[in-house]
């Protein structure tokens, strides 16, 4: 039987980290919190019921209060007017850490301005647990979100972060994932070590990791299904002269565009695609 501990909150936003798939993930303080807390906020309402049910934790007559993109500039005041009675708000993600790709962060930032405390519970995290996972190195990382849904701000995107002396993780959904590495085996270079993590904690848990390029291949002959996250290792300096890149842009000009030249190249060396590009081009015109 779960020891819950119950217990009279301060006022303030209580951010709650829930699980990214198995229910047990949950913190013992998160179920305190949420056992005390005046009022429960969540991303998704049934989502929180659900996981309030199955560790015990009542709510009684407690109100449970929708927030998310849709309806944040309507429900902020409300919410703000219960922190100035002196209430106590739980707020919980649809699923991982308040913050993070989440719409909390208005809220949390409307309740600091406002001079209310901000309370942090601490928990799981898609991106976190993909990186302890994907075999790529933790030391510096930069969490980039969800790219563009449309090609070319997409491929600008990846330009923007490719020199970036850091792992980088993404969200993604599986519809698009296979665009989108695709576009960064083209901008980063085929070689470049990644990996893809989807459902995270759960039945069906799964670390695809290979080249850039391997990738891009296999999610286009699959249809991955669950929640996505895509990690892309930083630059390496790779072992190759600019005399031996000429010399093969030469050899691929006389069969290919520039633009297929240089897609192939980078993808075999692992060199940015763009300084490739400018060295076809200049071979082209010459």
């Amino acid at each position: 039987m779960l020891n819950l501990q119950p217990k009279k909150l301060a006022p303030g936003v209580y951010l709650l980290a829930t699980p990214i798939g198995t229910a047990r993930d949950i913190t013992l303080r998160a179920l305190d919190i949420l056992a005390s807390a005046d009022v429960l906020v969540a991303e998704d309402t049934r989502s929180l019921r659900k996981l309030m049910e199955i560790h015990g934790v009542p709510l009684g007559d407690r109100p449970v209060l929708s927030y998310h993109d849709h309806n944040g500039a309507q429900m902020r005041p409300r919410l703000m007017g219960l922190l100035a009675e002196g209430k106590s708000l739980a707020y919980a993600s649809e699923a991982g850490t308040p913050m993070v790709a989440d719409p909390g962060f208005d809220l949390a930032r409307a309740a600091r301005d406002e001079g209310y405390d901000v309370i942090s519970a601490p928990g799981p995290s898609a991106v976190v647990t993909a990186l302890t996972l994907a075999g790529l190195p933790t030391d510096r990382f930069m969490f980039a979100g969800f790219l563009p849904n449309a090609k070319g701000a997409r491929r600008k995107m990846l330009e923007e972060l490719s020199a970036i002396p850091a792992t980088l993780a993404f969200y993604e959904s599986p519809k698009r994932v296979a665009a989108m590495l695709k576009d960064a085996a083209d901008v980063m270079g085929g070689a470049r070590d990644a990996a893809v993590c989807r459902e995270l904690t759960k039945k069906f848990e799964e670390v695809i990791r290979a080249p850039l390029q391997d990738l891009a291949d296999i999610c286009a002959d699959r249809s991955l299904k669950g929640e996505i996250v895509v990690l892309i290792d930083r630059p390496r300096s790779p072992n190759v002269s600019e005399v031996d890149i000429e010399a093969e842009l030469k050899l691929l000009l006389e069969t290919m565009s520039v633009r297929d030249a240089s897609d192939e190249l980078a993808a075999k060396t692992g060199v940015k695609r763009r300084k490739i590009y400018q060295m076809a081009l200049a071979l082209d015109q010459g």
